[in-house]
């Protein structure tokens, strides 16, 4: 009896280790999005992601909180939030033509399913992507001022 007994506990602890390696063991996430993907992974504390595109290819390491979270906006927009290890959130938007933008989480607004940017943000985005995001002109830097007509574009 006690032989099962000890046999018992020894297979209860290694299955224990082979779990506890298997949670800690790497994750991984993709999302495809038009000519554009997002590629993620983890491994212990450190999150690595790549983002693909007809510009080529961007890989980024680093420690994160949260994220990186993709999203599909318009078909055609790749978008990306995380949260560093100290706090700062940010988000990116990559478009199909290789551009992106990049603001910190504190500037971005969701409202209904919809991203609102700083109306700054609408000079930068060509011309075919504008319509995918609403504004806000809540974002005042002397050296990035709003100009006057483009008040009428912001929702919040």
């Amino acid at each position: 009896m006690k032989r099962i007994g000890v046999l018992l506990l020894t297979t209860m602890l290694l299955a224990g280790q082979a779990h506890g390696q298997a949670a800690s063991g790497p994750t991984a996430s993709t999302l495809a999005c038009g000519t554009l993907k997002g590629e993620s992974s983890k491994t212990g504390a450190t999150s690595r992601w790549t983002i693909s595109g007809p510009a080529g290819n961007s890989t980024e390491t680093g420690v994160l909180r949260s994220g990186p979270r993709f999203e599909c906006v318009e078909g055609a927009i790749l978008t990306m939030e995380f949260t560093s290890s100290a706090g700062h959130s940010i988000f990116e938007a990559y478009f199909p033509d290789g551009t992106n933008i990049a603001y910190g989480h504190q500037h971005i607004v969701r409202r209904g399913n919809r991203f609102v940017l700083p109306i700054q943000a609408k000079a930068r985005i060509a011309q075919q992507f504008r319509a995918a995001f609403d504004y806000h002109c809540r974002l005042v830097m002397p050296g990035d001022p709003i100009h006057p007509d483009t008040r009428a574009d912001c929702v919040l």
